[in-house]
């Protein structure tokens, strides 16, 4: 009787220390509310006692939590209607305060994110949410990071994920960037064609002081021709030559005007003269006329 008695009584202990007995994690805090009231000191990770009946035990975790903010739709202040969404990465500095100071710290993170991220819409160009994210991303974190470090909670970083364009606009920044693909393109050209027609004109002015240097110019571009198997005929002809005839030219012509004279003025000279006949005098009286009668 008494060994069952004393087995009870162990077994009632072991019970009571069971229900007082707790384990905390490594990411956790535990906050012990006595009779209502919380105690100053915060529970580390490991077992730890409470006292029955009066104390009741909240664990906080530490690590940092990953909450998506839903997508929010918004007009920029360039009067552009586009949809952002965003994720918060923050954790519990305060396991007191985060107890104490509000009820559900994610509900309350989450609103705050949402209305932040709307505010941040606002007071943003199109320009800024494609291409300057990091500094949006920073005026967010601040947003935020005000009200939480009053809940004990810590905004380690914040992301805008995605911005969603509607797709009239999606068409007339592609036709910006096509737009401006080819303005860039025409601009390199146009420094290529630059470029070269300077070091034509040195080329120029090389070949002009050394005339045999055209000429092995064109035995270079002689051989660079025959090199394909086409059925080009190249037939080089000096410019000298060229110069030669349009100099010679007008003499020629010259020559061939006096020419041409000449025949002219020995025609008009050897050409017989025409003699000039008088008319037959007429008779004032007709008996002196002789008719023929006779017919054969």
């Amino acid at each position: 009787m008494i060994t069952f008695i004393a087995l009870a009584a162990a077994c009632g202990v072991v019970l009571w220390l069971g229900t007082n007995i707790r384990v905390v994690k490594q990411f956790e805090r535990g906050v012990v509310f006595r009779f209502g009231r919380v105690r100053p000191e915060v529970r580390g990770p490991g077992l730890t006692m409470l006292v029955p009946v009066a104390d009741r035990l909240q664990k906080v975790n530490l690590q940092i939590i990953t909450l998506p903010v839903p997508a929010q739709d918004g007009i920029t202040c360039d009067n552009v209607t586009v949809r952002v969404d965003a994720v918060i990465y923050f954790k519990v500095v305060d396991p007191v305060r985060a107890a104490v100071d509000v009820q559900d710290y994610m509900s309350a993170i989450g609103q705050v994110a949402q209305t932040s991220l709307r505010s941040i819409i606002g007071k943003s160009n199109l320009d800024d949410l494609l291409s300057n994210r990091e500094h949006l991303n920073q005026g967010l974190e601040l947003m935020i990071d005000s009200p939480a470090l009053g809940w004990g909670i810590h905004i380690d970083r914040v992301e805008i994920k995605d911005v969603s364009l509607p797709e009239s606009m999606k068409r007339s920044i592609a036709r910006q960037a096509e737009a401006e693909r080819e303005r860039r393109a025409r601009i390199i050209t146009a420094d290529g064609e630059l470029a070269a027609s300077e070091k034509l004109s040195q080329a120029a002015k090389v070949m002009a002081a050394s005339p045999a240097a055209l000429q092995l110019r064109l035995l270079q571009t002689m051989v660079e021709v025959a090199a394909e198997k086409n059925s080009t005929l190249v037939l080089p002809f000096p410019v000298e030559l060229l110069r030669f005839l349009e100099r010679s030219t007008p003499e020629a012509a010259e020559h061939g005007d006096k020419a041409g004279a000449t025949p002219s003025a020995s025609a008009e000279d050897a050409s017989p003269t025409t003699p000039e006949l008088s008319p037959p005098p007429v008779p004032d009286d007709a008996r002196g006329l002789e008719i023929d009668t006779h017919t054969g």
